[in-house]
This record gives C-alpha cells, sequence and structure tokens, in this order.
C-alpha cells in the first residue's frame, strides 16, 4: 500500500511557514512540514530538486535527470514521485516522458520557514 505525503497548504504560508525562530510550531504545523523537509532529507532527491529547479525554462524531462547519477530510471523516477507527492514538485506528461517544475511557492515557504527573521 502506497503512502501519500502530506502537503503543504500553500494557502496559508504565514500560519505554517513563520521562521522557526519567530515561535513554536504547533503539532499540527510540524506534521504538515515535516513530510516536505523528509523529502528533501534525501540526496539524490535534494539533487534532483536543484536540478529541476535550475533547469532551462524551469522544468526537466526525466531524460535529461538520469545521466547526472548512477541510478537507473526508474530509481530516479521513484525519487521524482516522492518529491511530487510532497508537493515540491509538479509534473506533466508529455507521450512516454514526464516533465517536472519546481513549485516555487513551496520552495520559498521553506525558505521563509529555515531563515531567520531580520533584526
Amino acid at each position: 500500500m502506497s503512502k501519500s505525503l502530506v502537503v503543504l497548504d500553500l494557502g496559508s504560508t504565514t500560519a505554517c511557514c513563520a521562521p522557526l525562530s519567530g515561535g513554536a510550531l504547533s503539532a499540527g504545523q510540524a506534521e504538515q512540514i515535516a513530510p516536505l523537509l523528509k523529502a528533501l532529507a534525501d540526496p539524490v532527491r535534494l539533487r534532483l530538486m536543484s536540478l529541476v529547479a535550475s533547469s532551462a525554462g524551469g522544468e526537466a524531462c526525466v531524460c535529461d535527470l538520469t545521466g547526472a547519477f548512477d541510478l537507473s530510471q526508474p530509481t530516479i523516477s521513484h525519487h521524482l514521485k516522492v518529491l511530487h507527492e510532497a508537493g515540491l514538485l509538479e509534473r506533466d506528461k508529455r507521450g512516454v516522458w514526464v516533465y517536472y517544475r519546481a513549485r516555487t511557492q513551496a520552495l520559498a515557504s521553506l525558505g521563509t520557514l529555515i531563515g531567520s527573521p531580520e533584526r
């Protein structure tokens, strides 16, 4: 049975993504944010996220990403699926290939969470 990850509610970025140093997270907020951080905690997924986010045109095909790793295409696709289910990537199937785009709003929310408030 597949376990899908909770997607960050981007509609309430202030409620769920205030800087960690700005106040304690509630249990619900922590449960909502942890899957995104967990998805990024794997070195392959972190590199994939970086490759997709920095790709020309803001998107990358699985076929363009496999060469950067010593992993099979199905393994790369699995990692991309985890990032997609976490809400960090959007995907679009075109023929036999799948193209991925970073959800910049989700990345910005995580950046705000990890960043420190200006003092």
